[in-house]
């Protein structure tokens, strides 16, 4: 089996490249110096040409406030891109691994969303995200659409270092307890990925870690993992300003695994403790 990996450099990428290399699975990792996913010839002759027998799509634009005002841009990459990789998907026969997230529904209620919760998307990146799993649909039967929330990893930026950062400098930081979720380690969610793409289990999946717990909630945790005494204090979101509306219920049904047989995920508790323990040992 030959993988290509889009968006190789960033946080998902780096760890679903780094299992498939601990499995040895022929695998190339891409970024933007590789080809622009906005170009389509581009994207396609440069993934034909590698001939991957799957293809995962890790690349996106995910800045959920800057999307509002770069609207365009936000399309480009998360809509027109995701086509284009399809598109060379399909050529290929190859099957095709969209990342997507829990910002396609409207964020309201209580329940955990299932796969099939209706689409209603309250901002500019979750409305591009949602379009993107249209343009997977439309192009190929071969995908797997995986909707992850609150994703941190050891590369790139996350919630988690923005916590460290900022208790180095403050004793007290005012963190958000009315939105409520699962984080995702993206080392535990690529190795759900790997074994996903040997099969041909094709649909909607929701992969996050087991169990929800508020922003303040995980804040807090990852003080007490750390060690570290600075104190969280909770606040709702009408205090924290924001230019995209955040969804308040980012909970997600992780029935479809069971149904197809995937484990699923480590609890956040677990994944967080396994991940304070990397970035000490960096």
């Amino acid at each position: 089996m030959r993988v290509l990996v889009t968006g190789g450099s960033g946080q998902l990428g780096h760890d679903v490249c780094t299992r498939l290399a601990a499995n040895k699975i022929d695998y190339k990792g891409t970024s933007s110096a590789d080809f622009n996913i906005v170009n389509s010839d581009d994207t396609i002759n440069s993934i034909v040409s590698y001939k991957p027998d799957v293809i995962v799509h890790c690349a996106a634009y995910t800045a959920v406030d800057k999307a509002e005002s770069e609207i365009a841009l936000c399309r480009d990459i998360n809509v027109d891109g995701t086509a284009h990789i399809a598109e060379a998907a399909r050529l290929l026969n190859a099957k095709l691994v969209y990342i997507s997230t829990d910002y396609v529904f409207s964020g309201q209620g209580v329940l955990p969303y299932e796969i099939d919760s209706p689409i209603m998307p309250c901002s500019v990146y979750g409305r591009s995200k949602a379009d993107g799993e249209t343009q997977v649909k439309a192009w190929t039967e071969k995908h797997f659409i995986i909707r992850i929330s609150w994703a941190f990893g050891v590369n790139g930026s996350n919630f988690v270092k923005t916590m460290l950062r900022l208790a180095q400098s403050n004793n007290e930081i005012n963190v958000v307890n009315d939105q409520i979720g699962s984080p995702t380690y993206t080392a535990d969610l690529a190795a759900l990925i790997c074994e996903m793409v040997k099969t041909e289990k094709y649909g909607v999946y929701h992969a996050t870690n087991e169990g929800y717990c508020s922003w303040a909630e995980f804040a807090q945790l990852i003080m007490n993992d750390s060690g570290l005494k600075t104190k969280i204090n909770p606040i709702s979101s009408d205090k924290y300003v924001s230019v995209a509306k955040r969804p308040l219920n980012s909970r997600l049904s992780k029935v479809s695994l069971d149904i197809n047989g995937f484990s699923r995920l480590p609890s956040w508790q677990d994944a967080l403790k396994k991940y304070i323990a990397s970035l000490s040992n960096q």
